[in-house]
C-alpha cells in the first residue's frame, strides 16, 4: 500500500483507474487516463495528449534526484491542468518544492510515511507562505 501527501495530511490514493507506462503507449495513444512517467522522459512526448489525460504521477527513484520537479513544471507550462502526483522517493522537506513545481500530491511507501509520520509532512503544508520570496517581501 502506499500513502497518499496533500496539504490536509495523509490519505489513502483514491485514484482506481491504473495508470499506462508512458513509454510504452504507442506513438499518439492518447486513451489512457492516467500515464506513469519515468524521471527521465521528455514532457513533450505528451504534448499531443494533454488534454485527455486525467492524471500524471512522475517517478522520484531517489530523493536526491530532481528531475522529476522540472518535468512537472514544464508540464504545467505546457498547458496540462490535471492531477499531477510525484511517486517514490519525495521527503518531507520536498513537499513545498513539489507544490511549487506543479505537483498536487505525493505518493510515498507506508515504509516511508512510518519513518516521517503526518506532522513532518504537515509542517511543509502551507508552501505558498514559506518560500524565500516571501521571506524578502517581508
Amino acid at each position: 500500500m502506499n500513502v497518499l501527501v496533500t496539504d490536509a495530511g495523509f490519505a489513502a490514493d483514491d485514484w482506481t483507474t491504473g495508470f499506462v507506462a508512458a513509454a510504452e503507449r504507442a506513438a499518439n495513444d492518447c486513451s489512457a487516463a492516467a500515464l506513469d512517467l519515468a524521471s527521465d522522459a521528455d514532457p513533450a512526448d505528451l504534448v499531443e495528449c494533454l488534454e485527455k489525460t486525467a492524471m500524471i504521477r512522475i517517478d522520484f527513484p531517489s530523493f536526491a534526484d530532481g528531475r522529476g520537479f522540472t518535468i512537472a513544471a514544464q508540464l504545467r507550462h505546457m498547458g496540462f491542468v490535471g492531477r499531477l502526483r510525484a511517486r517514490g522517493h519525495v521527503i518531507a522537506d520536498q513537499y513545498a518544492m513539489a507544490r511549487r513545481a506543479g505537483f498536487d500530491e505525493v505518493e510515498i511507501s507506508d515504509d516511508l510515511a512510518a519513518r516521517q509520520p503526518e506532522p513532518q509532512w504537515l509542517a511543509r503544508a502551507d508552501w505558498r507562505a514559506h518560500d524565500y520570496q516571501a521571506r524578502l517581501r517581508g
